[in-house]
């Protein structure tokens, strides 16, 4: 099979999952696939302004936001904004309950509660080690991705408030509030339609729940060996961990670079 595309997740598969950094073999492998003229894109939960370190590894097509938000260097490929009515009706809810909410537009903001599970759920998931700025004023923005921090006892009480809504949960702590779906599948889909290139010809690394979408519709899907055991068990083949060039194996392994 001749690959012609690869999707990365970002954070613990092309970053290492214990101290976030990129490794160096990464960043080659990375390189030799553009110059084999093999796309790379980056299928992230980071909105598009945390991904600078991204493009300037030469990565120009990013899926952010869960899936929320396509752009191929300054096209728009796909974009699911919410509709802001429904986003202001949360965001009162969660100020009477005391949770967390996360906004995604091309940036990344919160409503400012601020609990020690939060900032936990930030660390693992964006790498995040302070808590980001608060928008009081986001429901006037296009909202491509909304997340609500809390446990199950919690989101039933949003289940029940907001029937019209989907809640899925994608970390012990964070859930997509959903208005219509938004997936990585999904987005791959439309990155893929872009491109002219058949799912049988891109590969998917990832290591996380929200990454399982990802790896069972490409050609060869990769869970990293840090990755999550319910994506380790769908995937095609479960590499070394990110922290031991895991990406750099795969590739040789499969003879892609």
């Amino acid at each position: 099979m001749s690959f012609k595309i690869v999707f990365f997740d970002i954070d613990g598969t092309i970053t290492n999952h214990e101290d976030g950094s990129i490794p160096h073999s990464t960043i080659e492998a990375i390189k030799t696939l553009k110059n084999k003229g093999i796309r790379v894109v980056a299928a992230t939960g980071r909105p598009l302004s945390m991904c600078k370190e991204l493009q300037e590894l030469g990565i120009e097509t990013f899926i952010t936001a869960n899936g929320g938000y396509v752009k191929h260097i300054q096209e728009i490929i796909h974009k699911v904004p919410m509709d802001k009515s429904i986003i202001q009706e949360v965001m009162e809810f969660a100020k009477l309950e005391n949770n967390g909410l996360s906004y995604y537009t091309e940036k990344f903001s919160m409503n400012g509660v601020t609990e020690k599970g939060i900032l936990t759920a930030l660390k693992e998931t964006l790498s995040l080690n302070e808590y980001p700025e608060t928008n009081d004023l986001i429901h006037k923005e296009d909202v491509f991705l909304l997340c609500l921090f809390a446990n199950d006892e919690t989101v039933e009480r949003y289940k029940q408030k907001f029937p019209q809504l989907t809640f899925r949960r994608w970390h012990p702590y964070v859930l997509n509030i959903l208005q219509e779906d938004v997936s990585k599948s999904l987005a791959i889909m439309k990155t893929l339609n872009f491109f002219g290139i058949d799912k049988s010809e891109a590969i998917a690394f990832g290591d996380g729940e929200n990454d399982i979408d990802m790896l069972e519709l490409v050609g060869l899907g990769i869970a990293m060996g840090n990755g999550n055991e319910k994506l380790k068990n769908v995937a095609d083949f479960v590499t070394k961990p990110s922290s031991e060039d895991g990406i750099d194996y795969a590739l040789k392994k499969y003879g892609i670079i």
